[in-house]
């Protein structure tokens, strides 16, 4: 990745430029020493001044809200201009002042809005920190003074939290009353600069220790960078959360949001006092020391699936190569490129005002879609269809480009939703919730809810679907706020609830599921972890080590993230941002074909060859699940699962198909399904027989009421296992019916024995 480096050639200001910000994506804002504040045309190339601040008036930090900055139109809402004075000034769209307010004692250093645009904070010389109403009245003191100034400050994703700098150290305030606040020392220097990303939760600060440094939300480092030169003067997260800017004496720099450099440029500006990026995230500008304005275009985007590659070149262009053979493609647009993505033998392209969609197969003639708004925030692929997040909808796409769904809620706010949030399968989509943190959205592709939400007990922070089998199998990963992994079922079936089990044991850096079948490769606490069935977990615990390799992460370098998991070959993006590659077993592969054609003799033929346990288990359990009692029998044998292989012996001499279909969905971990099965088979007594055996007592005694035979059963056998216990009856209905109803031992024995007879 890349930056082009521009400057306006026909205007600049006549002193000092200290700060910047975007009006649209296609015009700049700027202001400086000559207190003049210009407003620049990115199309165009022309400039106009929009308003000149008072002589006295000489701006230190600058932010401009805007509720349409996603958009071409007109986005300027109101701007905020803090000053060497002490006060902060809002001015509107025709550029007066609106008005000034005395903030506080020396220069107020810091003035932000927050992401909603509902509050700003203020930071000054005298140490102290402020948050002020949209109309500027004092709402809140968060920091009395440290005697310390305040020199960066910036507000989390929700407004909940601000982080600011006080000398060497970084501070974690909480605006909720009560709350104690997270106070590290950060750096040997003093710290110029903190900007905290809304889309991973990341902080990034800079300073006079010459380094930049990348820490999480709770303050633990993640990246060090080397020594600079000169101070660091200024930082800027892109709106995606994916990138960050570094601006230093003639040096600006674009880093990884892991810390790892992309590109560095050395323009002859001085330093570099203010960065700021557009809402696409394409472009930045800087304010320059000496006078000039300072425009980048992100370039050198790269997206890789099979033998295809995709670069950006240029604003409007982008090279496309098949890398088995020479030479490549070249497509160019009419607007600049915003996302790229590739997969799934489909190229899409979207521009600032519509969606272009290539095959792999056919780079001439794509199918173009206007796009609504001309602000997508979020592109998504799978095999069959795409989504385009927009400010205000969320759209579902064939690759035809007709439009097949909406979905919508009531707490869907798409101008605010994170990439890690949403997940796009072949058949549905996840979205964790923005009103409600521990709540994941499920719909299918036409937009419809499959069932209730997933409701955990902890903040949800990443959202995944896999890719692998049919609808029934899809199965949804998520991590919450503690890195622990969790998997679930999607679509619940009548006989079958939503599961949910945690898989990971430790704690989850990053994962990805595989592009075309159900594995997963994770970044498990010191360990690549990868998950050959996951579905294990939902019939036997017991068996997912079995059906997992891991290997240790530390020969991938400090920090790996899974960068992608396509066929048999995982991406590892090393801390230094090297890709390292690694292979698994292609077996893996090939025995999940055979298990979703129910090709059994030839899953045992392959596993009889390669004679690897890990496969024998992943046989063991999808043959289970798929009721084949030959190779369940054959495969569990392998594994020396000898309790399992006397059961389904005992399952196989059993005369009645229906009871042996029950009797695989239990071994199956399915207690519904079975009990589901032999009820519709009107196999009462079994239904009865197997709740009473899973110790599903309430359940039992209901199936017998309602259908009015064995209720002296279940009530014989709940008396013998309180008995057992040692413990008198705790449920109220068992006690009642034991009043009314007589149990006759020898009678109940009989009754249950020439049941099993009539089986026989």
């Amino acid at each position: 990745m890349q930056l082009k480096v521009s400057f306006p050639k026909d205007a600049e200001h006549s002193d000092t430029v200290c700060c910047v910000a975007w009006n649209t994506t296609e015009e700049v804002l700027s202001c400086g020493d000559d207190h003049l504040l210009m407003k620049w045309n990115l199309v165009t190339t022309d400039s106009q001044k929009v308003c000149e601040l008072p002589a006295e008036v000489f701006p230190i930090d600058f932010h401009s809200f805007s509720r349409n900055a996603n958009m071409r139109k007109q986005g300027l809402d109101q701007m905020l201009i803090t000053s060497s004075d002490g006060k902060f000034h809002l001015i509107g769209k025709s550029g007066r002042i609106e008005k000034s307010v005395e903030a506080h004692k020396g220069a107020a250093l810091v003035g932000q809005w927050s992401p909603d645009g509902a509050s700003l904070l203020t930071g000054g010389e005298d140490g102290l920190l402020k948050v002020w109403s949209r109309s500027g009245m004092l709402r809140s003191l968060a920091v009395q003074s440290s005697g310390v100034p305040i020199y960066s400050a910036a507000w989390n994703s929700d407004s909940s939290q601000v982080v600011y700098t006080q000398g060497k150290h970084l501070v974690i305030k909480p605006l909720a009353p009560n709350t104690k606040s997270n106070k590290w020392k950060a750096h040997e220097g003093l710290i110029l600069k903190v900007a905290w990303d809304h889309v991973n939760g990341r902080i990034v600060s800079g300073g006079e220790d010459c380094r930049y440094k990348v820490w999480d939300s709770y303050g633990a480092l993640i990246f060090t960078s080397m020594l600079h030169e000169q101070p660091i003067t200024s930082l800027a997260w892109s709106p995606s959360g994916e990138l960050f800017a570094v601006g230093s004496f003639n040096t600006l720099r674009l880093c990884d949001n892991s810390g790892w450099s992309h590109a560095l440029e050395k323009p002859s500006t001085g330093s570099l006092y203010s960065i700021a990026w557009s809402a696409d995230g394409t472009q930045l500008a800087a304010g320059c020391a000496n006078k000039k304005l300072l425009l980048a275009h992100v370039i050198g985007r790269r997206v890789e699936w099979g033998q295809y590659e995709a670069v950006t070149t240029s604003r409007k262009a982008i090279t496309v190569t098949d890398v088995t053979s020479a030479g490549g493609d070249t497509l160019e647009f009419p607007e600049r490129v915003i996302h790229l993505a590739l997969a799934y033998q489909h190229l899409v392209v979207v521009t600032t005002t519509q969606c272009y969609v290539y095959t792999t197969n056919n780079l001439n003639t794509p199918i173009v879609v206007d796009l609504r708004e001309g602000s997508v925030s979020v592109l998504l692929l799978s095999e069959r269809h795409m989504i385009l997040v927009e400010r205000s909808s969320m759209n579902v796409y064939s690759y035809e480009g007709r439009l097949v769904s909406s979905p919508r809620w009531a707490s869907l706010n798409t101008a605010s939703l994170n990439p890690s949030h949403i997940s796009l399968g072949p058949d549905s989509i996840a979205v964790r919730d923005q009103a409600d943190e521990k709540l994941i959205q499920l719909v299918d592709i036409n937009g419809k809810e499959l069932g209730n939400p997933i409701q955990h007990n902890n903040a949800v922070l990443e959202v995944s679907l896999s890719h692998g089998g049919t609808a029934l199998d899809r199965l949804l990963a998520f991590v919450d706020r503690t890195r622990d992994l969790y998997i679930s079922t999607v679509h619940p079936k009548p006989t079958i609830p939503r599961k949910i089990e945690k898989l990971g044991r430790s704690i989850v850096l990053s994962f990805k599921w595989n592009s075309h079948l159900n594995i997963m490769a994770a970044i498990q606490d010191t360990t690549l972890t990868i998950w050959y069935y996951p579905n294990i977990l939902f019939v036997d615990k017991r068996l997912i080590r079995k059906t997992m390799n891991t290997r240790d992460s530390s020969e991938f370098g400090h920090r790996p993230t899974v960068s992608s998991f396509v066929d048999n070959h995982i991406a590892l993006r090393r801390s230094d941002g090297a890709l390292v590659s690694v292979g698994i077993s292609p077996y893996v592969a090939i025995l999940h074909e055979f298990s979703a054609s129910s090709s059994w003799k030839e899953a045992l033929r392959l596993c009889r060859m390669v004679k690897d346990d890990t496969l024998w288990a992943c046989l063991a359990v999808m043959a289970t699940q798929a009721k084949d009692l030959e190779t369940s029998e054959a495969a569990f044998a392998a594994i020396n699962q000898y309790d399992k292989v006397l059961y389904l012996q005992h399952i196989k001499a059993i005369p009645i198909r229906a009871v042996q279909v029950a009797e695989m969905s239990l071994l199956g971990g399915n207690i519904q399904e079975a009990e589901y099965t032999l009820l519709q088979n009107g196999l009462i007594f079994r239904a009865i027989i197997t709740n009473v055996n899973t110790h599903n007592w309430e359940r039992a005694l209901e199936i017998a009421l309602r259908h009015r035979t064995h209720i002296d059963t279940v009530l014989l056998y709940r008396q013998r296992f309180m008995n057992r216990l040692g413990k008198s009856e705790s449920i109220e209905k068992f006690n009642q019916l034991k009043e009314n109803i007589p149990l006759d031992e020898e009678k109940i024995d009989n009754k249950v024995a020439i049941e099993f007879a009539k089986e026989k």
